[in-house]
């Protein structure tokens, strides 16, 4: 656990230093949430969703995030060249909000198994159906009420690690508590807030801020930095928070004042 904490601090301070741009192509319904979070990490935005602003982005990004919520048609034809570009020039992160629900949103998801992310950050209904969706897993389990979860954290560590696995990179199943596993490694992050459930784009900005992460370090670490910020920060700002719309502002600060020692400070326990 010493080396992952060396190097949790040591991506916060480079990404600090290098302020890193992470592209996104996300829902409609949390860009300004995603983007000042990445911002607010020490990151860059930008915000993208015609088809040949994904290719360009991968060219000088060294990561991109992509979010299928919210679909608009042309996001059929963006979603896939940004995918395959990032996969063959940089890294992406996917979040794939819903899963198994709807068409498009299906052949998307299904496609991307032939030019995988770098790091899936999801629900555990979210995760446990791509795994399917890829063939990697055979269950009845991963069933989605929209963008919520029906299933625990706990019942998606093996196709979280089987995912992970497969994509040689990291998944993050988001939950009451958070397990981050590269298939070998597995831990659970503690901390984070009741409130994360009432506001929109928590999640959605937490995958934004692991492309910000990942654009400084490897997976495993970028998918653990980024949720042990969120655990820390959504921890502080509860306790200052009179409501939704406090703790949102109050959230982002602690997130703004952010150290690698906060990082490491987030209880851990591996699996």
């Amino acid at each position: 656990m010493n080396d992952l904490k060396n190097a949790l601090i040591k991506a916060q301070e480079d990404v600090r230093a290098n302020c890193p741009m992470a592209p996104s192509i996300t829902n409609f319904v949390t860009i300004d949430f995603v983007a000042n979070a990445q911002i607010a990490v020490g990151g860059s935005a930008a915000m993208v969703y015609m088809p040949d602003e994904g290719n360009t982005m991968a060219e000088i990004a060294k990561c991109l995030y992509i979010n299928v919520g919210t679909l608009i048609p042309v996001h059929a034809e963006t979603v896939p060249n940004a995918a395959k570009a990032a996969h063959e020039k940089c890294a992406y992160v996917l979040d794939p909000v819903a899963a198994g629900m709807g068409e498009l949103r299906t052949k998307l998801l299904t496609d991307m198994k032939d030019y995988p992310p770098a790091i899936v950050r999801a629900n555990a209904s979210e995760v446990i159906t791509l795994a399917k969706m890829w063939g990697l897993i055979d269950t009845d389990e991963g069933k989605v009420r929209g963008v919520d979860s029906t299933e625990s954290v706990e019942s998606a560590r093996e196709a979280a690690e089987t995912l992970a696995r497969f994509i040689k990179g990291a998944v993050c199943v988001s939950g009451k508590d958070d397990l981050i596993t590269d298939g070998e490694r597995t831990i659970l992050s503690f901390g984070g807030s009741e409130y994360f459930a009432r506001i929109t784009g928590s999640g959605c900005s937490l995958g934004g801020v692991c492309a910000v992460y990942h654009s400084v370090t490897d997976p495993f670490t970028a998918a653990v930095a980024a949720t042990n910020a969120y655990n820390v920060a959504g921890a502080i700002a509860e306790k200052k928070a009179e409501g939704t719309a406090s703790f949102k502002v109050a959230f982002l600060d602690a997130l703004s004042n952010m150290t690698g020692d906060d990082l490491t400070a987030c209880p851990m326990k591996e699996i």
